[in-house]
């Protein structure tokens, strides 16, 4: 790719090979950014096949494969390779032309491939058999030396899952958990959820500890909130209750004083003297 961009002018070569690594970082965590970059790189560096390639990655990252397609062809008009040969094919896939995809596992340009490039077509291959609702013819396209090899290879996780797939899809449950249980002794980088699927199929169920403690700490919280109110609305009543109380020994003192100055008042006059009537 570096020596592609060496045809650009220096400045503008480092700024398309920039937009470029951002490409290769988001492309798996956030396929949207690397599609932005991917476009600016394009339209800084149309005629690299290094940039049209990229563009093509980033537009079938994010599912737009008639897009990624064409990209897939100028990269290899450009450079005259087929290594790009099965990503096209399952740009065709995408599209919804299965048929397309076959007739591309079938055409010479396969037996031009490295192993991994083959291994990639047949897997393609199989996916549209399925596509087509043809398991069986699935089942028998995957069926190759390097899925019968004891040996572990980058692409071995990868196939031995897609046959473990199919023949689950079959209804050979028992072929099918072999398989997984396969997939798994080679998946040494966790590039499939081969063990979540084995682990489904014995009835085992995953619990996410950090959602249960979120769960239950959240319940926690509500229950003490419910503490908090109950106690809140307690010290309101006795808050009430007493206010009450002292409400009524006023009540009481009052009257009770009233009725003191009542009585006073009437002895008073009792006790005056009287006038002389005149």
């Amino acid at each position: 790719m570096r020596q592609e961009l060496q045809s650009l002018p220096k400045g503008l070569a480092e700024d398309v090979s920039r937009n470029l690594v951002m490409v290769a970082r988001l492309i798996d965590e956030d396929p949207e950014g690397a599609y932005a970059y991917s476009r600016i790189a394009l339209r800084l560096a149309s005629r690299v096949a290094a940039v049209r390639e990229a563009a093509g990655f980033a537009a079938y990252a994010n599912q737009k494969f008639s897009e990624a397609l064409a990209e897939f062809r100028a990269a290899r008009r450009m450079t005259g390779s087929v290594e790009l040969w099965p990503v096209m094919a399952d740009c065709e896939r995408g599209l919804g032309r299965p048929e397309k995809a076959l007739e591309m596992a079938g055409a010479p340009e396969v037996q031009k491939l490295d192993k991994a490039s083959q291994v990639e077509m047949r897997l393609v291959a199989a996916g549209a058999r399925r596509d087509m609702d043809q398991l069986d013819a699935a089942i028998v396209t995957l069926q190759s030396p390097e899925l019968a090899s004891n040996s572990v290879q980058p692409w071995t996780a990868r196939l031995r899952y897609a046959y473990a797939d199919a023949l689950l899809a079959a209804g050979r449950e028992d072929e099918a958990r072999e398989w997984f249980a396969k997939t798994v002794e080679s998946d040494k980088d966790g590039s499939t959820d081969a063990s979540d699927r084995l682990a489904e199929m014995d009835g085992v169920e995953f619990v996410d500890a950090l959602v249960e403690d979120e769960e239950a700490g959240s319940e926690a919280a509500t229950e003490i909130r419910a503490e908090d109110e109950r106690q809140d609305t307690d010290q309101g009543d006795d808050e009430d209750q007493d206010e009450d109380e002292d409400d009524e020994i006023e009540s009481v003192t009052t009257d009770g004083i009233t009725d003191d100055l009542d009585e006073d008042d009437e002895d008073d006059e009792d006790d005056a003297p009287q006038r002389p009537q005149s």
